[in-house]
């Protein structure tokens, strides 16, 4: 039995075909950008404890509050450097073949 949605009538937009090089490309363009948002995260963090520091009368127990939300980002952040490490390494373990696209092979 076929469900009438949009998609089953063929009125979703085709994804627009790329060659296998473009792929990797754009494949490596979103790690870079991830890298980007995450380094800009931890520059957030990094701010947020130089503030905390900065306040009078800041008690043990709120700097340590503060000490552990960083922490948890910290953590959240190396969590998903593991993901954009598994997917480098796919992209180029399945996806990229030396000198195939007229790149250098790593040994030239």
């Amino acid at each position: 039995m076929m469900i009438d949605t949009p998609c089953a009538r063929s009125q979703c937009p085709e994804m627009p075909k790329v060659s296998l090089d473009q792929a990797v490309v754009d494949l490596m363009e979103s790690i870079a950008l991830q890298e980007t948002a995450l380094s800009h995260i931890l520059c957030a963090e990094s701010r947020k404890m130089q503030k905390a520091m900065n306040l009078d009368g800041l008690d043990l127990c709120k700097l340590l509050e503060v000490n552990d939300s960083a922490t948890n980002m910290v953590h959240a952040v190396a969590n998903l450097e593991l993901v954009l490490k598994d997917k480098l390494e796919f992209v180029s373990n399945n996806l990229y073949v030396p000198g195939d696209s007229g790149c250098p092979s790593p040994a030239q």
